[in-house]
């Protein structure tokens, strides 16, 4: 089943960073895993005497990030959970990653733990799936091209899945659904009304899954949402985007960009 939240990042919206000391690409997954990951994504440059960077931005999303430059499986790889602020990579050492980014209402049948286990952390992979998790480096560093690491990844990702028996609390699931389908524009009281329950239970179930509030989560998808109507050049004005979103008012929505980007969204418009 298709998914219906596609989180964008940076290197589509900047276009300083097309050079050609760095590398940036995703890939879809495969349509029986399109409604548990967004994409694979695959990372690498060269070091430069420069002032940028990559910028990761929150985006709803828990990943695996494995180092494929590493010599050895033990500790190549880590799982990262969800972020609600930017950070920026510095460009200072040579790196080459490959990444699989998954939808925060599958991470726990995926890993076995919820992410509210991994706010604020990265954790490397052989402590969340054992030995399995080593193997399943292993054999990533051991392919020879893109095509077989993508491979191996969306193998060990279906096998995961099929054994497990561990989901996200429905009312976390159902409250993300209605999340996506409204693309982050609604209130904790209104979702929380959808759901069939308190503001508080629905604050407990978050917390306690996640380690996101659904305000906070709310916040990430509207924002992600915004930024792929920017992408794709569906907006008007600056005004009209802010509305469309349901941020009060122009200001509001400037403030809400930058928590979020670490820039401002004008600054973002001038670089296109």
């Amino acid at each position: 089943m298709t998914h219906s939240f596609h989180p964008v990042h940076s290197p589509k919206l900047e276009p300083e960073l097309l050079q050609p000391w760095y590398n940036c690409r995703e890939y879809s997954p495969s349509p029986r895993l399109e409604s548990h990951v967004a994409s694979f994504w695959t990372m690498g440059f060269r070091p430069v005497p420069d002032k940028l960077g990559h910028r990761v931005i929150p985006d709803g999303c828990v990943d695996i990030v494995v180092n494929l430059l590493s010599p050895y499986s033990r500790k190549a790889a880590y799982v990262v959970g969800l972020t609600t602020q930017s950070e920026v990579l510095q460009f200072s050492e040579a790196r080459s990653l490959f990444g699989i980014r998954i939808y925060s209402e599958s991470a726990r049948s995926i890993l076995k733990i919820p992410p509210s286990a991994l706010k604020g952390e990265r954790i490397y992979l052989e402590d969340v799936l054992g030995l399995k998790g080593m193997y399943w480096v292993e054999e990533i560093l051991a392919a020879k091209t893109i095509s077989d690491i993508l491979t191996v990844a969306e193998h060990h990702l279906v096998q995961m899945l099929a054994d497990s028996d561990i989901a996200i609390p429905p009312l976390v699931y159902q409250s993300m659904q209605i999340i996506y389908d409204r693309k982050g524009n609604l209130s904790v009281t209104n979702l929380a009304n959808q759901v069939h329950c308190s503001e508080r239970q629905l604050r407990r179930v978050f917390n306690q899954e996640l380690g996101l509030s659904p305000k906070e989560m709310l916040g990430i998808v509207r924002f992600q949402s915004t930024l792929q109507e920017f992408h794709q050049g569906g907006y008007s004005s600056l005004v009209d985007l802010s509305l469309k979103y349901g941020y009060y008012d122009e200001s509001h929505f400037t403030n809400t960009f930058r928590h979020y980007y670490g820039k401002s969204f004008k600054a973002l418009i001038r670089k296109r």
